[in-house]
């Protein structure tokens, strides 16, 4: 049986030296690699949260795997991955860019649409509410019913209140569309459709639909 050659401990030491000199030389390039990503994850990271949460979370998730590398002194790992996650996090501010845009254009058909339509809604909701109002002179006949039967088991003034509701919430959705915020003013804006639909079918009449959008040329 051949002995145990114990290794001493100059020699373990002159050995990690050896290693840890071949790993120098990439440790600074894999350092600012690091910093690289760093940097376009911070200029990006607010729109591309909002706009590309799936590809900013990729990111992170790779970042922390080199940075995890760079501390077990594996630069030479971090100098082979790098790249790809960085070329990711350069294209985090353009797909963010690029998503905004796509969902501005489709707020701003909505509430093209919904400027269009509901004027009229409400035009001819108020016109139900006044002739439910006032009372029919005269005898009834199939042109002009009598109002108690045109107001039978209808609540003309929750319909009325409803309608008020949906006015003061359509003024809201102006003012956000006069201030650039699309968001707010197209949901406000269904806010307002939904309201405007139950003051409708309240009063047991149907809306005109909205016209169909314009073909894309």
């Amino acid at each position: 049986m051949q002995p145990i050659q114990r290794v001493s401990r100059p020699a373990l030491l002159f050995v990690a030296a050896i290693v840890l000199a071949s790993c120098a030389p990439q440790k600074e390039p894999a350092k600012k690699l690091i910093g690289q990503i760093e940097a376009n994850l911070t200029a990006a990271s607010e729109e591309a949260a909002k706009y590309v949460p799936d590809q900013l979370m990729a990111v992170q998730t790779d970042l922390g795997s080199l940075e995890a590398s760079y501390d077990k002194h594996d630069y030479a790992a971090v100098v082979t991955a790098a790249p790809a996650v960085l070329d990711a996090a350069e294209r985090l501010a353009t797909a963010a860019a690029v998503k905004k845009d796509e969902i501005l254009k489709s707020q701003s058909d909505e509430w093209a649409q919904y400027a269009a339509v509901l004027p009229g809604d409400f035009m001819a909701l108020q016109s139900r509410i006044d002739l439910l109002g006032k009372p029919f002179g005269g005898k009834p006949s199939a042109a002009k019913p009598s109002a108690a039967k045109l107001r039978g088991g209808i609540d003309v003034e929750a319909a009325k209140a409803g309608l008020s509701d949906a006015a003061s919430l359509w003024s809201k959705a102006q003012a956000a569309f006069a201030t650039g915020n699309l968001e707010e003013a197209v949901a406000t804006a269904k806010n307002v459709q939904t309201k405007i639909d139950a003051v409708a079918a309240s009063l047991k009449i149907e809306l005109a639909p909205p016209a169909p959008a314009a073909a894309a040329t």
